[in-house]
């Protein structure tokens, strides 16, 4: 599976071209179920922390989860990140207040460290998801959340042929695999669980560790 394929793109330029036609709302409400879970439990630990909260969306797409996370009162900061031209332009169209960058995931620094990070159905796109986790996990502050959720993965068989179907490269890892990403990156505390399971689809898989 060779981006250099016909007919293959990046995730960039198939993201791009799904909010140009509009889709990122129908992902919006396909999400929705499985990110209220990981929130819940993110935004928990992260208003626990201290008076207030600073929070990064990855793969932020037009700024939702971002909105989300500034609604609550404790939140100071809110950042979204995504490498898609059109989304992170509809993110701004659409909110003022929040920030938003237009970048590769493994080439942005920022002088900003996070309570919560939170990555809906981006880490798998990478070419080495490990060195993403590794990444995400050095822009946390101490005592910080991370969590992930992921819906193409080894153990969920509906996933397997994405790659061939979207004609873009995806990186497929077990459970197993994306729980010791988070070790190897200096996680502790580490759960994994299913999100917003139903039949005929297994849900989520959501990773979450501590730094």
């Amino acid at each position: 599976m060779a981006e250099d394929g016909v007919g293959w793109r990046s995730a960039p330029e198939v993201f791009h071209e799904w909010a140009l036609i509009g889709k990122d709302e129908g992902m919006e409400k396909g999400h929705a179920a499985a990110v209220e879970e990981m929130l819940s439990h993110a935004l928990a630990i992260a208003s626990s922390l201290g008076n207030t909260f600073t929070a990064l969306d990855v793969g932020c797409g037009n700024g939702w989860v971002v909105r989300k996370m500034a609604g609550h009162p404790h939140c100071s900061l809110a950042v979204g990140i995504d490498a898609a031209p059109s989304m992170i332009d509809k993110a701004k169209k659409l909110d003022s207040e929040n920030q938003y960058h237009l970048v590769d995931i493994m080439q942005w620094t920022t002088e900003h460290s996070f309570d919560l990070i939170h990555s809906m159905e981006t880490m798998y796109y990478l070419e080495d998801p490990v060195k993403g986790i590794q990444r995400l996990s050095e822009w946390l502050k101490e005592d910080g959340v991370l969590v992930i959720g992921v819906d193409h993965y080894a153990e969920n068989a509906q996933s397997l042929d994405w790659p061939e179907k979207v004609r873009t490269r995806m990186t497929t890892l077990s459970e197993s695999e994306w729980i010791d990403s988070f070790s190897t990156a200096g996680l502790s505390d580490v759960k994994s669980w299913r999100a917003a399971p139903k039949e005929g689809w297994p849900g989520t898989l959501v990773i979450a560790g501590r730094k």
